[in-house]
């Protein structure tokens, strides 16, 4: 799957856990941030746990439905390194 326009950030909350977001910078903007497990060492992907996208767009489910799986497929992805560094944006924020 392609995902020209995502983008993973890796973020530490005020509690010192570890926050995930995707984010989309392409209109629609829209970022997602998920929980993420570690088992045996490794990120698996949890549960999303919020959505943000523009007010115009509130009600339009059926548009940023879509853009939400592909945000869920590129965050697995991520974590599972079957997308490239180069073929990605990460970024990390203490």
């Amino acid at each position: 799957m392609d995902f020209p326009h995502f983008v993973s950030i890796e973020q530490k909350g005020a509690d010192g856990e570890l926050q995930h977001f995707v984010v989309h910078t392409r209109d629609p903007k829209m970022a997602v941030r998920f929980s993420a497990k570690e088992s045996a060492g490794r990120l698996l992907p949890g549960t999303i746990q919020s959505i943000s996208v523009p007010n115009s767009w509130a009600g339009e489910y059926d548009h940023y439905a879509k853009l939400v799986a592909k945000a869920e497929a590129f965050f697995g992805a991520t974590l599972k390194g079957d997308i490239a560094a180069s073929d990605r944006s990460l970024r990390r924020f203490e």
